[in-house]
């Protein structure tokens, strides 16, 4: 148990080892989704980054990790997952501020800031049209009651000027988050993930640009999966996704 507050904890190695995290054995847990998306920030040390909704840290975890010297700050909903981020920042000497708080009422101080980055996992799923999972902290991370278009719309107002808000969603989410960004934010990159090279994208990574004025880009599916259907006894990650989720490499949003 840390301090009290989730009493079974599993501690699962990220980035080949590189990071710890503790997270709750039954409620939300962190995969690959997270390590994507921190691969996909092409910060640079000593630049501002804010997580929306950063659970146990590990995708702001996994980014402080591959870039040193970065200013880390998270705002999540959940005390006791805001409380294991806390946790992991430390376990991992990584330094991170993390705010409890529900995004649509930041403290002020934090909505005087800008960031340089804005990066963001928001629920998968719409509330008004999936069924509740039975752990509440699953349920909150899964299908939360913030709409997309309200964490992006908060995410662009934490924006620096020619700041970047990168987001992690499912691909029948694209034109809501597109529609979302009309007249926000510009130079818009989108990156779809598919799990093998004869299947549709199932998620899609998405960066924007304060002031950003480059046209639309649609970059080449990263695919995860070699062959055709999975093998228990292989490991069948494509050598990309094999350098991102276990030496910490970058996804570079660009040709």
């Amino acid at each position: 148990m840390i301090l009290g507050v989730i009493e079974d904890l599993t501690s699962d190695a990220f980035l080949g080892g590189l990071l710890q995290i503790s997270q709750p054995r039954r409620g939300y847990r962190a995969g690959v989704d997270p390590v994507l998306l921190a691969a996909s920030i092409a910060a640079k040390p000593g630049q501002s980054v804010l997580e929306l909704g950063c659970g146990v840290g590990t995708a702001i975890l996994c980014l402080g990790r591959r870039i040193p010297g970065l200013a880390l700050t998270g705002v999540e909903l959940q005390a006791d997952y805001a409380e294991l981020a806390r946790h992991n920042a430390n376990a991992n000497n990584l330094p991170l501020r993390v705010i409890t708080a529900d995004l649509r009422a930041l403290p002020a101080d934090l909505r005087q800031q800008r960031f340089d980055h804005v990066l963001m996992n928001p629920p998968y799923f719409d509330r008004d049209t999936g069924t509740p999972a039975a752990d509440p902290g699953r349920d909150t991370a899964l299908g939360g009651a913030t709409p997309l278009a309200d964490w992006i719309d908060i995410g662009a107002r934490r924006l620096a000027p020619q700041g970047y808000l990168t987001l992690i969603q499912r691909i029948e989410r694209l034109p809501e988050a597109l529609a979302a960004l009309q007249g926000r934010l510009g130079s818009i990159v989108i990156r779809p993930i598919a799990g093998r090279s004869d299947r549709a994208p199932g998620l899609f990574i998405l960066r924007a640009r304060q002031e950003g004025r480059a046209p639309f880009r649609l970059l080449p599916t990263l695919v995860m999966h070699q062959g055709a259907a999975h093998d228990a006894d292989k490991d069948s990650y494509t050598a990309q996704v094999v350098q991102i989720l276990r030496n910490g490499a970058d996804l570079p949003m660009a040709c």
